[in-house]
């Protein structure tokens, strides 16, 4: 059961997040997204300040946090909020798929499992020479043992 129940979440999350895979391909503005849409609508950062009630300063700050990686989620939520949009955020898997990103996390821990054992029962130097098809017969023993493939060591 724990199994299905995991497989269920898998497939869930894979389905909330189809729609944040097409906005991997949008990058930031140079200057960040509070800039562009803060001078888009012809908002002063002044208006700015007032809107979030801070100096006319902070929402530069802000500006200049974003272009740099360094603001908060909480800022940029309030930042958005004050400029009449939505903050989207998401983790997205680089591999395609949650599905995808878990099979591959299984198989490295496979090829770690095959790569130590080999070590361990083979003469110095000398290495398996198929290990790819020791990895896909291991594959099914790290399901069938009940090991987390989220966890796995």
């Amino acid at each position: 059961m724990r199994n299905e129940t995991r497989n269920l979440r898998v497939k869930q999350l894979d389905r909330s997040l189809e729609s944040f895979r097409a906005a991997r391909g949008v990058h930031r503005p140079q200057n960040g997204w509070i800039r562009a849409i803060r001078e888009a609508v012809g908002v002063s950062a002044g208006e700015l300040g007032r809107a979030l009630g801070v100096s006319r300063q902070l929402p530069l700050q802000f500006e200049k946090a974003e272009a740099e990686d360094s603001i908060t989620l909480r800022s940029l939520r309030n930042v958005a909020n004050a400029l009449d949009c939505d903050l989207v955020y998401a983790l997205t898997p680089r591999a395609g798929s949650m599905q995808e990103l878990i099979e591959k996390r299984v198989g490295g821990q496979a090829r770690k499992s095959v790569k130590r054992v080999d070590r361990s029962i083979m003469p110095e130097g000398q290495t398996a020479a198929r290990i790819d098809e020791d990895v896909e017969a291991e594959g099914p023993t790290i399901e069938s043992e009940g090991l987390d493939p989220y966890f796995c060591d």
